[in-house]
């Protein structure tokens, strides 16, 4: 039980830090598509920013099927 509640803790923090981090790439790649960079520029910072949101989702929700093992658990104790 022990080791699952760690493995949800490290997921669930490592999703939401990737999530944020995908959300400032992506403010990046608006502030360089406003300044009137070059199209390709802001188009991959963008593309990666994305990326990286949803990466971080989907790690969150493997934070999630660990929340639910755990709650799992406790309802068989």
């Amino acid at each position: 039980m022990k080791k699952l509640k760690r493995k949800w803790l490290f997921y669930a923090v490592s999703g939401i830090l990737v999530m944020g981090f995908g959300l400032s790439v992506m403010g990046e790649a608006l502030i360089a598509k406003a300044l009137g960079k070059a199209f390709v520029n802001w188009f991959l910072i963008g593309t990666a920013g994305l990326a990286l949101i949803f990466a971080g989702l989907s790690v969150f929700g493997q934070a999630i099927v660990f929340k639910s093992l755990i709650d799992q658990k406790k309802n068989h104790l």
